[in-house]
């Protein structure tokens, strides 16, 4: 399959993305060498390999959950450029 500007326009327009005209050369151009790529990784002989959906061994690492020295409420405090009591304050950005 080859792709020219003309396919890379409509699927720009179905995935309502916005090409400039010096921009579609560039992009038929890689997608070009990606499906050639795909084409080429299509002709492998998959046939002995067990499907998966990950390559490397996946394990959870847990630590114990041990309670430490927490940081001081005046020291924390004393960096914030505005507060209200032992609070921090932001602006309002919902209304």
């Amino acid at each position: 399959m080859s792709v020219d500007k003309e396919v890379i326009k409509k699927i720009a327009r179905l995935a309502n993305l916005y090409y400039k005209e010096d921009e579609l050369d560039t992009s038929a151009r890689e997608l070009n060498q990606i499906l050639t790529y795909v084409e080429k990784l299509s002709k492998l002989d998959t046939g002995g390999i067990n499907p998966t959906f990950q390559v490397s061994p996946i394990e959870n690492i847990y630590r114990d959950d041990i309670v430490g020295k927490s940081l001081d409420l005046e020291h924390v405090m004393s960096n914030a450029p505005e507060k209200e009591g032992k609070f921090f304050t932001v602006p309002k950005i919902i209304d």
